[in-house]
């Protein structure tokens, strides 16, 4: 219903009754701030053209990301959206935070999340994700009480990480990588993810099968339409 990863959208799904969180991507500008922002270049999302890392944050903030009906949203730093989300997330709302760091991989961005997120004051709130099992290990060695998800393809792949160093809590596969049995997943925290519907692409109407999903082990999952299922 509203570009990705924009102020708008997550003002949006803040007010849908019965969300459990919203998830969103952060990557490093050249000058160091961290944004939002999902794929390592802007070509697809914005007007500009070339890597996140490339611009400056003023450079950034330039580029328009069409909104509709003449309508524009920038890229917004991180700091942005908990000045947007800040009271909900201290009452009942999570934040699932991806560092997209397993192409590009932004030296220090672990430490400078992990510190804005304690300013901030809601670490209890925050789930920390990337694929990148070492980001992961970093991060718990940063805050020892952060919540952490390994990201992969495969559930099975998400498992053979978190029994590794990472000490992820949680396992998040492409929900069409369930290759487990649920009698292997029992106990887990399995939240699984889609690819969806992007803006401006029409939704299909159609609704998944969320009862299939938990009976092979998903617990939580995170798509692009929450508005069809809360």
């Amino acid at each position: 219903m509203y570009p990705e990863n924009t102020l708008l959208a997550f003002g949006k799904a803040a007010q849908l009754k019965g969300l459990t969180g919203i998830e969103l991507d952060i990557q490093l500008t050249k000058d160091g701030h961290m944004v939002v922002c999902h794929d390592e270049r802007v070509d697809r999302t914005t007007d500009g053209v070339g890597e996140v890392r490339g611009f400056t944050l003023a450079e950034l903030k330039r580029l328009k990301i069409d909104a509709g009906n003449g309508k524009w949203e920038q890229i917004p730093t991180i700091e942005e959206v908990f000045d947007l989300l800040e009271k909900r997330l201290k009452s009942d709302l999570k934040l699932n935070i991806e560092l997209k760091n397993s192409v590009v991989p932004y030296e220090g961005m672990e430490e400078k999340i992990v510190d804005l997120v304690h300013k901030r004051g809601v670490q209890d709130s925050v789930v920390y994700s990337s694929f990148y099992a070492l980001s992961l290990e970093r991060l718990r060695k940063l805050d020892a009480a952060a919540e952490l998800g390994i990201l992969d393809k495969k559930v099975s792949d998400c498992l053979y990480k978190q029994k590794g160093a990472c000490g992820a809590d949680a396992l998040h596969p492409y929900w069409q990588g369930m290759d487990l049995s649920k009698e292997r997943l029992e106990g887990l925290t399995v939240r699984a993810w889609f690819s969806g519907h992007l803006y401006p692409e029409k939704p299909t109407g159609t609704r998944l099968d969320l009862g299939m999903l938990e009976k092979r082990g998903v617990t939580d999952i995170f798509l692009n339409e929450p508005e069809k299922y809360v």
